[in-house]
C-alpha cells in the first residue's frame, strides 16, 4: 500500500556535463577510433533528482554548483525533468566534465574520465537550514564526501536534517574515488545516514568482503536500510544485519549504462516518499535501472 506525499525530496549533488563516446570494440592507441559521440547533461545527483522526479508526484528540489559557462543550460534542463533547481554559480570553476567512453560490444559497459570543476566547490555556505522547508527526504551524492569543501556541506546537511528528524539517504558514488578517500573515514563521514545505497563494487570495498549478500548485511549493522545496485544481477536490500529481500533484474538490451545507478536511487526514493516498503521500492529502482540503460546518456525518458 502507497499513502501519497507529503513533502519534497532535496537532492544535494553534482552537476555536470558528459560527454558520452559510445565506440565498438578496444580504442586503438595512437590513431582514431570511430565512435558516436554526445553531450548531455549529467551528474549523479542532477541525475537522481531527475528520476526521482520522474517516478513521483512530490516535489523535487536540487542543490548543486556549476560554473557560469553552463549554468543557464542545465537549469533549463533540469526544469524540463520536472526538478526545482538551487545551483549555485562558481566565480571561479568550469561546470565539471565526464568524458564517458561506452563500449557499445562489451554490454555498453562504460569508463569515466572525470573533471570535477565546480561540483566538488559546494561548501557550507552554500548551505541554508531553510533548504529544508518543507522537505520529507534529504539525499546526498557521495561525490561530495571527495572534497573538504563539500564535506563540510555534508556535516551542516546531516546537522539540520537530524535536528527537523528528515531522514538522509547517500549512495558512494565511486569506488575509485572511495579508495582515495578511506574506507573508515568514509563510515564515519556517513554516521547518521538512514538509507545507504551503494554498488557491488562499493559495498564489497566498505565491508572487505567479496560477496555482495555478505557485504550488505555488514553495512547494515551500522546503517540502518542497506540497498546494494547489482546490475543485471538485481538488487539487495539489507536491514538489522540480515538480507530481507534479494530483487531481480528487469531485463533489458543495454545501450549504454551511463546513470543506471542513478536511474535506481531516483525511482528507490521517489517510491519510499509515496510510502512504498523497501522491498517494493528496490523492484521500482530496477525498473528504472533497465529503462536507463536502454537510452544514451543519464536522464530519463523525455528529457531529450
Amino acid at each position: 500500500m502507497t499513502t501519497a506525499p507529503d513533502g519534497a525530496l532535496l537532492v544535494v549533488g553534482d552537476v555536470v556535463t558528459d560527454v558520452i563516446a559510445r565506440h565498438r570494440g578496444p580504442l586503438a592507441p595512437g590513431t582514431d577510433t570511430a565512435a558516436a559521440i554526445r553531450t548531455v547533461p549529467g551528474g549523479a545527483g542532477a541525475n537522481v533528482a531527475c528520476w526521482a522526479a520522474y517516478s513521483a508526484a512530490a516535489e523535487v528540489r536540487l542543490l548543486g554548483r556549476v560554473g557560469a559557462d553552463a549554468a543557464a543550460w542545465h537549469e533549463r534542463e533540469l526544469a524540463v525533468c520536472g526538478v526545482r533547481p538551487h545551483l549555485v554559480v562558481d566565480p571561479r570553476a568550469p561546470t565539471g566534465t565526464v568524458i564517458c567512453l561506452v563500449d557499445a560490444e562489451a554490454a555498453a559497459e562504460r569508463t569515466f574520465l572525470t573533471d570535477s570543476g565546480a561540483s566538488l566547490r559546494l561548501d557550507a555556505d552554500d548551505w541554508s537550514e531553510a533548504l529544508l522547508d518543507g522537505v520529507a527526504r534529504l539525499h546526498l551524492s557521495g561525490y561530495l564526501l571527495f572534497s573538504e569543501p563539500s564535506r563540510a556541506l555534508v556535516a551542516a546537511a546531516l546537522e539540520s536534517a537530524r535536528a527537523r528528524g528528515v531522514p538522509v539517504s547517500l549512495d558512494p558514488a565511486s569506488a575509485g574515488f572511495l579508495v582515495d578517500l578511506g574506507v573508515d573515514r568514509f563510515l564515519a563521514l556517513v554516521d547518521g545516514v538512514e538509507v545507504l545505497l551503494p554498488s557491488r563494487d562499493e559495498a564489497c570495498l566498505l565491508t572487505g568482503l567479496p560477496d555482495a549478500a555478505d557485504a550488505a548485511a555488514k553495512l547494515s549493522r551500522q546503517i540502518p536500510l542497506v540497498v546494494v545496485k547489482q546490475g543485471a544481477a538485481g538488487a539487495l536490500v539489507a536491514e538489522g544485519g540480515t538480507v530481507r529481500a534479494r530483487i531481480p533484474a528487469a531485463p533489458a538490451t543495454p545501450t549504454d549504462t551511463t546513470g543506471a545507478g542513478d536511474a535506481f536511487t531516483g525511482a528507490f526514493l521517489a517510491a519510499l516518499l509515496r510510502g512504498t516498503d523497501p522491498e517494493d521500492a528496490a523492484r521500482e529502482g530496477c525498473r528504472a535501472g533497465a529503462s536507463a540503460v536502454q537510452r544514451v546518456g543519464g536522464r530519463p525518458p523525455g528529457a531529450d
